[in-house]
C-alpha cells in the first residue's frame, strides 16, 4: 500500500468512526433556509461555503464546481465510488462509457453529475468537501455546524440554467450520497427530512415550529401516506387511487402496469426542479376538462386566452380572493387509504399578469414520457404545488407526511424563526 493510499484509508476510517460515534450519541437535526430564485423558480440553500446549491428531490448526488485543482479524489475501491457510479442516469451513459471507463478515469473515481434543468451531463472527480448548516431544536437555529460530505466536481458549464451564483446541486433523493443520507451518517440523526418551500428544510427529524409563536408544533397534526419505489429511480413516489375536482372523480380510463402500483392506481412523483405539476397526456386531458367544466359552470369563472405554458386561463377580476387563495374548484388526490390530499387556490392558480390567472398544471412533454425504462409516472408534483405545504420524507417509516396548505393555520413556510437562539 502506498503512502497516499494509507493516508486516504486512515481518513476514511476516521470519518467512519466519527459517523459511528455520532450515531451512538445522537446529534441535533440541521436546519437551512430555502430561497426561491425569481428568474428560474428553483429552490436553493446556502450549503457550500455560503454559496447556494439547488435542491433536487430526484438527485442522488451532491455536485458543485471545484475551485482547487488539487482537491482530494476518491479511490476506486471506496464504497462511495461504487455508489456514485450506480446512480449514473441513462442520459449520462455516453459519458460513463467514454475514456474514463464509467468511473475509472486516470485510476481515480469519476462520477457523472447531471443538471436536471438543462438536461445535461458531465464528468467530474468524486471528492471530499465540507458543507454547512445549523443545528436546530425545531424552533430556531442553535449554532453553526460544518460537516464532511462526499460530492462530485463538475465543470462550470454544467451550471447552465441554474440560478446566478449557484455552485451546483444538492441531491435529496434516496441514495447513500444524497444530502439527507450524509447528514444522517455524520450527525447521527433520524432518517427523515422536512421540506417547506420556500422557507426552510430540517434534516434529521425532530419538532417543527413556525411563527406566530402561539402555533402548535406542525408535525403533530399531519396526514401520511406510504412512500414507494418506482422502477429504478431514486426519487420519492406515492400511489393514489384517483383525482377529484370539486368533489367529483375525474374519469381516467387507464391502468398502470409494471410500476408496482395496483391496477387503476396512479404513480405520483415529486420534483423541486420543475416549476409546475406535470401530468401524463392520458391524465392531463380529462383533468383539465373536468376543471374547466367545474370552473365555468359551478364557479362562474371567465375563460381568457391561454398563456404558455398553461392551457386554462381566467379573468382575475371575476374571482373571489380568500385566505387560501382564489375561490376555485378544489383538487383532491385520493390517497391509498381513501383520504384526500387537497390542492387549493393558492397552489392551483398562478398569476401570469395583472389581469390573468392560469391553472398551474402542464402536460408532460414527449421526451418526458420515456422516464426510466418504461411508462412515466402519471403525475409529477412540481415546486409551485408544494409551496406552503410542509412535507416530511420519512425513510425510517417509509411514509410521506403532509400538513396540507399552511395558510389554513395562518402561517407560511417563510415563517421559520431564523434568529439564532441565545
Amino acid at each position: 500500500m502506498s503512502q497516499r493510499q494509507f493516508f486516504l484509508l486512515a481518513v476514511a476510517l476516521c470519518l467512519l468512526a466519527a459517523s459511528t460515534l455520532a450515531s451512538a450519541l445522537g446529534g441535533k437535526p440541521l436546519v437551512t433556509p430555502i430561497t426561491k430564485d425569481g428568474s428560474t423558480s428553483l429552490y436553493t440553500s446556502p450549503l457550500k461555503d455560503g454559496r447556494p446549491l439547488v435542491l433536487d428531490l430526484s438527485g442522488p448526488l451532491i455536485w458543485s464546481t471545484c475551485d482547487d485543482a488539487s482537491h482530494p479524489t476518491l479511490e476506486l475501491y471506496e464504497r462511495e465510488c461504487t455508489e456514485a457510479i450506480r446512480y449514473t442516469r441513462p442520459e449520462c451513459w455516453a459519458y460513463a462509457g467514454g475514456s474514463d471507463g464509467g468511473g475509472y478515469g486516470r485510476g481515480k473515481c469519476v462520477a457523472h453529475p447531471y443538471n436536471p434543468v438543462a438536461g445535461r451531463c458531465a464528468s467530474g472527480d468524486m471528492t471530499r468537501t465540507t458543507l454547512s448548516a445549523s443545528a436546530t431544536d425545531g424552533k430556531n437555529p442553535l449554532y453553526p455546524v460544518s460537516f464532511p460530505a462526499v460530492a462530485s466536481c463538475a465543470p462550470p458549464s454544467l451550471l447552465d440554467k441554474l440560478p446566478a451564483g449557484a455552485a451546483g446541486v444538492a441531491g435529496l433523493a434516496r441514495s447513500d450520497l444524497s444530502l439527507p443520507a450524509q447528514v444522517v451518517a455524520t450527525q447521527g440523526v433520524a432518517r427523515k427530512f422536512a421540506l417547506c418551500l420556500p422557507g426552510v428544510a430540517i434534516f434529521g427529524g425532530g419538532p417543527f415550529f413556525l411563527l406566530p409563536p402561539w402555533l402548535l408544533e406542525i408535525t403533530s397534526a399531519m396526514g401520511s401516506t406510504p412512500l414507494h419505489r418506482f422502477q429504478e429511480q431514486p426519487g420519492y413516489y406515492i400511489w393514489i387511487n384517483g383525482i377529484n375536482v370539486n368533489q367529483n372523480p375525474v374519469p381516467l380510463g387507464y391502468y398502470n402496469s409494471g410500476t408496482g402500483a395496483a391496477a387503476g392506481q396512479l404513480v405520483v412523483g415529486f420534483s423541486t426542479t420543475i416549476p409546475y405539476t406535470a401530468l401524463r397526456p392520458d391524465v392531463y386531458r380529462p383533468f383539465v376538462e373536468a376543471f374547466d367544466n367545474a370552473s365555468t359552470s359551478g364557479f362562474g369563472m371567465q375563460r381568457v386566452a391561454a398563456a404558455a405554458p398553461f392551457e386554462l386561463c381566467y379573468n382575475q377580476s371575476k374571482l373571489w380572493s380568500t385566505r387560501i387563495g382564489y375561490a376555485v374548484p378544489q383538487i383532491d388526490l385520493i390517497l391509498e387509504d381513501s383520504t384526500r390530499y387537497g390542492v387549493f387556490g393558492a397552489n392551483s392558480l398562478v398569476q401570469v399578469d395583472d389581469a390573468t390567472v392560469c391553472l398551474a398544471f402542464v402536460e408532460m412533454k414527449p421526451e418526458e414520457l420515456g422516464y426510466g425504462n418504461g411508462q412515466a409516472p402519471a403525475v409529477v408534483i412540481g415546486g409551485f404545488q408544494m409551496e406552503n405545504n410542509l412535507l416530511v420524507f420519512d425513510e425510517e417509516k417509509q411514509v410521506l407526511g403532509y400538513s396540507t396548505l399552511l395558510l389554513f393555520r395562518q402561517t407560511t413556510c417563510s415563517n421559520f424563526n431564523f434568529t439564532m437562539a441565545a
